[in-house]
């Protein structure tokens, strides 16, 4: 990996590379999405039928695009035993964990008569998009439907891309049954995303859309919000670990690793305070990346976007760390906590030696779906809150109403709103 000394100029040029990950450059493909959304928009089951037997060679039609309980059911005859455990352990987990963050309708009552509260809703109906075929990941499926399922959404319904024969991923299918998805589909890409955001005669039109998918998806998601809420548009996977002399550069090196693998386009820094750590972690990096499977993808990852940062102090480090405002943080130091407490921005923060970021990706029950490319600045993870929507409540009594009318005619008058203030004033002539 590159070992870098971290000054404002070297920080500039990271952030500014970084930046190139972004969806939002990724316009030459909004052209081919936008084609999609219309057509589907236009002829519904037809077209997106169509773009199924185009993308994904498979006869899909009314008649099969909903997966059957014996799809189901043969789902888990293919699917390890073992890994269904793991599953239903998982999901314990995230559901504990989502359980509280669940919020509830108030309501604030004073003598005057005057009642003010807010009413909270679940979404009526969600839909989930999970990619098919190698990128398939259960670990999504579980946490994009289950805070939904603890949100108390009424319907929750599931796109994912079928094979050449019409088959589903069986570790998708079991994972969405264990969620508790209501109805899936086999639709996959920017089709998918419109079919759920404009409906067709086969798939409802849904609320909010979330899920993860390649740049199609990505921009498809971005293109119908407005139709529909979305959870994000993602950027590719990244993680920054913040180091000091006492880490130990086996395990950097291994969690570095674990999001460089994701893509060529995963980012994967470490920000350390000493310069023997960065020297053994970069021998210790090259010396897993031959062992790894995924070894090409890995070093191309890391030729593109990965660095060692060299820093003169921690509060350098934590300042760049601010800067980046990456998706998954680890803080390996003297005292984890402490440095926690001066980090503003991050989409999931790991501390300590033996919170490695796969942890959360699986099984700890904090949700995976985080914020990327700097948005950690401004947006928070897939929670319950993405699955409800919340009402203002407002009730004045007439007494309530009548000692403060004369400020409110005046605030409307103030801004030529005569028909405001006649709205207060007529209940007092």
């Amino acid at each position: 990996m590159k070992i870098v000394k971290l000054t404002n100029e070297s920080k500039k040029n990271i952030l500014e590379n970084l930046l190139k990950r972004s969806p939002n450059n990724y316009g030459k493909f909004e052209a081919a999405v936008n084609d999609i959304l219309a057509d589907i928009k236009e002829n519904g089951d037809k077209a997106l039928f169509d773009y199924t037997k185009k993308f994904d060679k498979a006869d899909i039609n009314e008649s099969n695009v909903i997966v059957t309980q014996a799809e189901i059911e043969k789902a888990y005859t293919q699917v390890d035993a073992g890994l269904i455990d793991v599953i239903r352990k998982a999901i314990v987990n995230i559901r504990s964990y989502h359980e509280k963050q669940k919020q509830y309708s108030w309501f604030d009552s004073k003598p005057d008569g005057t009642i003010l509260g807010q009413k909270i809703t679940p979404l009526a109906r969600v839909g989930v998009y999970v990619p098919g075929g190698k990128a398939a990941y259960p670990s999504s499926v579980l946490m994009n439907v289950i805070p939904a399922k603890v949100a108390g959404v009424e319907q929750i319904i599931m796109c994912t891309p079928p094979d050449k024969d019409g088959n589903v991923y069986p570790t998708t299918l079991v994972a969405a049954h264990e969620a508790g998805v209501d109805v899936i589909y086999k639709a996959g890409g920017a089709q998918a995303v419109a079919a759920m955001a404009y409906g067709t005669t086969s798939i409802p039109k849904v609320d909010k859309i979330v899920g993860p998918g390649n740049i199609y998806v990505a921009l498809a998601k971005k293109a119908v919000f407005g139709y529909v809420s979305i959870d994000s548009v993602a950027g590719p996977s990244e993680i920054m670990v913040i180091a000091d002399e006492s880490a130990n550069p086996r395990f950097v090196a291994a969690d570095l690793l674990s999001q460089a693998e994701h893509d060529e386009m995963a980012s994967a820094i470490l920000v350390t305070t000493s310069e023997d750590v960065a020297c053994s972690v970069s021998n210790e990096v090259d010396a897993f990346v031959e062992q790894l499977s995924r070894k090409e993808i890995i070093q191309k990852s890391l030729d593109n976007y990965g660095y060692i940062l060299v820093a003169d102090s921690m509060e350098e480090a934590i300042e760049v760390a601010n800067e980046i405002a990456s998706e998954h943080l680890e803080i390996v130091t003297q005292n984890p906590f402490d440095m926690m407490t001066k980090i503003k921005n991050a989409g999931a923060i790991f501390l300590g030696d033996y919170s490695s970021e796969p942890l959360g990706d699986y099984f700890a029950g904090p949700n995976h779906v985080l914020p990327t490319n700097g948005t950690a600045k401004f947006f928070s993870p897939l929670s319950v809150d993405d699955f409800i929507k919340k009402s203002s409540i407002i009730s004045y009594s007439k007494n309530a109403l009548e000692a403060i009318h004369a400020d409110i005619e005046t605030f409307a008058n103030a801004e030529y709103l005569t028909a405001h203030a006649n709205s207060i004033h007529v209940r007092f002539e």
